[in-house]
């Protein structure tokens, strides 16, 4: 256990500090340092390379976790290891040839409303398949009960890099069009050294020798294919989508900037992710519906308290942020109020997620997420040509809201257990208060200032009422106890 605690705090401190870096780089120094064209460009490449990776891993990091401790013998673990490693070429090879042969027909496709983009097809097919290996030898790491590191490149590294990169450009010491490729070459840098580090945790030993479990190794690749397809398609089909309806690329950056605001709200849902996984595996497997059903209500409770407070420093100081930020970046409000709602949604699930993908039904969260990104795509189709980006965010909206919805039920239905209670209505309420005391008041300070005090303030005052009211007895006890209550 204590390995894991110790790895698990790690971890978390690394996702912080490299979102912070994120947010610097993604609201400050591309807005600053890049022009709007070449902002849009390289989230639209990043965009398709995140749609393209789960393919070019082939679920491989997925398979290698799943499968790698059912392995008892060296020569049974090195064979899987061998074919660990080899197996994503079997995408990635014909790939390279159909992109060679079809590099035309490609970029016309990808290039349709914005021909900036048909220079860059190769650096996305480059970035795809750096980022699955990456993916991969981080898999190899945690098998091996090795993740702080991977976690420190996975959050941190590529995003200090970019910053580097950008104030070169900023220095005139790049052109943009060598920040993209050198951009290219920091996320291959940064999966050779994941691979060095990988090898240093355990060097591979080449065998080609009969693999036990193929059949089921195969199968459950082609799922996670599936899958990671779909979570890709959910995070990232909007921009990508963008960039080939609307003819000013531009509008992707601007996009990315008002959902990087938005996506704040689901750093929490991450970190508590990791805890509530072994302790709903366990409830299920030992049957324990009351502990499991309470572990539903209060993870919602929990998580809608903490994204709740988000959302408030999101929506109250939005303004005030956009003081900051180059004008046309800075007319993004209903994307990010609209994105945020449907995060805020996401984590009152709780441990909804982690029920599915536990029980016997895990299947069915695959089907939803197909079910997901099918109505995603179709819903921008029709909202991208009538409200722009505006349209793209409503589209995100409805295909989340309905996905949740029907997990909601779904759960309801096979275990006869919701997560919402009195507790969930009530933080809603005093988020409402709260918004509208708070939204068109403001200190006569600059900008940072003004964020500053006014978080503080509704900060003291959101928690006083969620600890007065006693509505969640996990944030309760943690005032208690850090705060000498």
């Amino acid at each position: 256990m204590g390995i894991v605690l110790n790895q698990s705090f790690k971890n978390t401190i690394s996702t912080y500090l490299g979102f912070g870096v994120g947010a610097i780089n993604t609201l400050f120094l591309y807005t600053n340092f890049l022009t709007d064209e070449y902002y849009g460009l390289v989230a639209f490449l990043l965009s398709a390379a995140n749609i393209m990776m789960p393919f070019t891993a082939f679920g491989v990091h997925n398979a290698i976790i799943k499968f790698y401790s059912s392995f008892k013998s060296k020569t049974s673990i090195n064979s899987f290891l061998t074919l660990m490693l080899f197996l994503p070429l079997v995408f990635i090879i014909p790939a390279a040839f159909i992109g060679y042969f079809s590099y035309e027909t490609i970029g016309v496709l990808l290039s349709g409303e914005n021909p900036i983009v048909k220079d860059y097809v190769w650096h996305i097919f480059i970035i795809a398949i750096a980022m699955a290996y990456f993916e991969i030898f981080f898999a190899w790491s945690k098998v091996q009960m090795q993740t702080v590191f991977g976690n420190v490149m996975k959050e941190i590294f590529h995003r200090v890099c970019i910053m580097v990169l950008l104030f070169a450009v900023y220095l005139n010491w790049l052109t943009v069009e060598q920040f993209i490729m050198a951009l290219v070459g920091v996320y291959v840098l940064r999966m050779l050294i994941m691979k060095l580090y990988a090898y240093s945790v355990r060097f591979p030993k080449f065998k080609f020798q009969g693999i036990e479990k193929l059949s089921a190794i195969l199968k459950y690749s082609g799922l996670m294919i599936i899958a990671g397809s779909v979570a890709m398609l959910i995070l990232d089909i909007d921009k990508f989508m963008i960039g080939l309806m609307i003819e000013d690329i531009e509008q992707v950056a601007y996009y990315s900037v008002a959902i990087f605001i938005a996506t704040v709200i689901a750093v929490p849902q991450r970190s508590m992710h990791q805890i509530m996984m072994p302790l709903t595996a366990k409830y299920l497997n030992e049957n324990n519906k009351l502990a499991l059903e309470d572990l539903y209500k209060r993870s919602s409770v929990s998580l809608l308290v903490i994204s709740g407070f988000i959302f408030l420093l999101i929506v109250l100081n939005i303004n005030q942020l956009y003081k900051m930020l180059p004008e046309e970046f800075t007319g993004g409000f209903f994307i990010i109020l609209i994105v945020s709602l449907a995060k805020l949604y996401d984590n009152s699930l709780g441990n909804n997620n982690a029920i599915l993908f536990n029980s016997d039904y895990y299947r069915m969260v695959l089907f939803f997420g197909v079910v997901l990104a099918i109505i995603a795509i179709i819903l921008n189709f029709v909202f991208i040509p009538i409200y722009g980006i505006e349209g793209s965010a409503f589209a995100t909206f409805l295909a989340v809201a309905i996905y949740n919805t029907i997990k909601v039920l779904f759960v309801k239905l096979k275990f006869n257990m919701q997560p919402f209670s009195l507790e969930s209505l009530k933080v809603i309420l005093i988020m409402a208060l709260i918004s509208i005391a708070f939204y068109f008041w403001e200190f006569p300070f600059y900008p940072i200032l003004n964020i500053t005090l006014k978080s503080l303030l509704v900060g003291f005052i959101y928690f006083a009422l969620v600890y007065k009211l006693d509505i969640s007895k996990d944030i309760s006890y943690q005032l208690k106890k850090y705060l000498k209550l």
